[in-house]
């Protein structure tokens, strides 16, 4: 046979949720079966989910997933399943592949390079497999091949590259597999989203791998927030010999999705081509990203909805907008009956439009001081109705009192900017988190903490204030492009209620007017923040290097400083950073330390480094 229908389905799994990850994997069999799918490719690990972490160190995970896969053995009549599934071997467990056919078990190939970096840390809980090694396994009674392989039906050779073997270069499976004359290499991955991956993906894994290997390739992915900080953006590519035959449409809320392509393995010019229609601008597919993880987030956590402390700035209110365009979203794909009931609400509060369904899921208040401004209330108010959330307003100013009222006569003197400046301001920021609290738990929702990855850099963040909270959905993202994010939101996707928070200059409003805080004013202009960030933290390159390489962008006095006061705050804040809520990875990078930059609590502070600094 020169021609075979091959399919990729993407996912949404939960780790070792055993009945949701089987019958979104029977469904997705069974709707290759409908399309005359000959061959069927799933994620990595799809069997377990990916994200079981030091679970997969344990024997009885594994032995689960094993009499787990009978059902999706069983299922396989008359088509080829591809499935990522763990194996242990003397007490050692490996990242592998099972290949079905036709209800029997062909083999299972194993991952011979692990993913080590940035977000991940698979040598952890897994060993490489050699390349070149095949053993031979008893698995439930059932003698099955293990390691290096290749397979062949309906006359085509297929082997796999497993997800991170095909980012490392020359030390690529697809090397040996192209020797061995296959036709066909699948790829199944846990592969994150960030913002661009999925281009860089498309040409560095598949074109390239296919052109490379003069054959055909398909990637396929996992999809949505399976574990509760990565977000899998769903993508299948299918191509062959350089050319990208078909993509799939990302970041869908369904529960798993399938893109089958029938090649011409003899005659390559009459393989199946469709044109993808996928966006990859940067503000829309942030937009798709968060609202997919905020609707996977709510409802594998099995909350009532999404408590928010709304200030009328900026980062609150991208959290509430945020929220909606997942409504909005969400419900539009699988409809409102499928959409309410994945949410776990009943059908007789079904909603009948967006802003209704908003009302029911987000709970917003407003807390003010002394200090706040009339301008901040009237933003949050305005933002609140044209999205319809429910909108809360309070004064904290007595519970501010108190605490100030209290400590005052304790410690016999008065508090006063000049000398109390820090821990006035955090007072404020603390007493409004036992109420949000209070009232989250009354809502039984999920209190969204507002803090940015910029913020997070350096710490401007009070500890239980404003970074109280069970989920930071937005902690991953530079303060610059959330302020270029909302307007682009206000004209593009017609939120209108924006436009007092686009006018508003970010600042915390914890000090009297008199004082004219801003953000920009406490830290450093926030580009220049981002630029330091990006040669410190993502490049990981010392005070002087930086300085030499921005200093011909900005004024050199004025940059010693603020290098300096990154530097600073960078290290004396790691504690705050190790207890930020979890937060979503969008970007190439991020700061929190559970998940991509690890960084000692108590260190040198780059004492000697600045001193460096000083001497340029």
């Amino acid at each position: 046979m020169t021609t075979l229908k091959i399919a990729g389905a993407t996912l949404n799994q939960i780790p070792f949720h055993w009945k949701n990850n089987v019958t979104n994997i029977l469904d997705a069999i069974e709707e290759g079966r409908k399309q005359n799918v000959a061959l069927l490719c799933l994620p990595e690990l799809c069997l377990t989910g990916y994200g079981c972490e030091d679970l997969f160190l344990s024997d009885w995970l594994t032995e689960t997933a094993w009499r787990k896969l009978s059902a999706v053995v069983e299922a396989s009549k008359d088509i080829i399943v591809c499935i990522g599934i763990p194996v242990r071997i003397n007490s050692i467990t490996y990242n592998g592949v099972c290949v079905i056919k036709n209800q029997e078990i062909l083999g299972v190939t194993l991952k011979q390079n692990l993913a080590r970096d940035g977000v991940h840390y698979e040598p952890r809980w897994f060993d490489a497999w050699p390349a070149g090694k095949v053993v031979s396994l008893t698995i439930e009674g059932k003698e099955i091949s293990a390691g290096d392989l290749i397979y062949e039906s309906h006359g085509i050779h297929f082997g796999f590259e497993i997800c991170e073997d095909a980012w490392r270069k020359k030390n690529r499976p697809g090397y040996r597999l192209a020797e061995r004359k296959v036709d066909l290499i699948l790829n199944p991955s846990a592969s994150h989203f960030a913002f661009g991956k999925s281009e860089l993906r498309a040409q560095e894994v598949v074109l390239d791998g296919s052109e490379k290997f003069n054959c055909a390739y398909l990637f396929v992915n996992h999809l949505g927030n399976e574990a509760g900080r990565m977000i899998y953006d769903g993508d299948i590519i299918i191509s062959q010999k350089g050319k990208l035959l078909k993509e799939n449409s990302r970041l869908s809320f369904r529960n798993f999705n399938l893109l089958s392509c029938l090649i011409d393995f003899e005659n390559p010019a009459k393989s199946e081509i469709i044109k993808s229609s996928d966006g990859k601008e940067k503000n829309e597919e942030f937009a798709r990203a968060a609202s997919l993880a905020l609707f996977d987030y709510l409802r594998k956590s099995k909350s009532k909805g999404f408590v928010l402390s709304l200030s009328g700035g900026a980062d609150s209110s991208l959290c509430a907008v945020l929220v909606a365009e997942m409504i909005r979203r969400a419900s539009k794909e699988i409809g409102w009956e499928k959409f309410w009931a994945q949410l776990g609400f009943e059908e007789k509060d079904l909603p009948i439009d967006v802003n209704k369904a908003v009302n029911k899921i987000l709970t917003c208040a407003y807390q003010s001081t002394k200090n706040s401004s009339d301008k901040t209330l009237h933003a949050a108010q305005t933002l609140a109705d044209s999205i319809g959330a429910q909108f809360y307003q309070w004064s904290i100013e007595e519970e501010t009192n108190s605490y100030r009222t209290k400590i005052e006569g304790a410690l016999k003197r008065s508090l006063t900017w000049d000398q109390d400046d820090i821990a006035l301001q955090n007072i404020q920021a603390r007493s409004r988190s036992p109420i949000i609290w209070l009232l989250a738990n009354i809502k039984q929702s999920i209190l969204l903490t507002t803090s940015n990855r910029s913020e997070g850099d350096v710490g401007y963040a009070t500890m239980d204030g404003d970074t109280s909270g069970s989920l930071a959905p937005i902690a991953g993202i530079d303060k610059p492009f959330i302020i270029q994010w909302l307007r682009w939101a206000q004209q593009a996707l017609d939120h209108k209620g924006l436009d007092p928070v686009n006018h508003l200059q970010p600042t915390a409003e914890l000090r009297p007017s008199e004082r004219a805080q801003t953000d920009e004013k406490d830290l450093m202009p926030y580009n220049v923040l981002v630029a330091i960030e990006r040669l410190a933290i993502f490049e990981r390159r010392p005070p002087v290097e930086i300085f030499k390489r921005l200093s011909s962008e900005y004024p050199k006095s004025e940059l010693k400083g603020w290098i300096k006061k990154f530097f600073r705050l960078w290290s004396i804040n790691q504690w705050k950073r190790e207890r930020f809520a979890p937060s979503f990875h969008f970007d190439d990078l991020n700061v929190d330390p559970r998940s991509w930059c690890r960084f000692p609590i108590l260190s040198g502070s780059f004492t000697e480094e600045l001193e460096e600094l000083d001497k340029v």
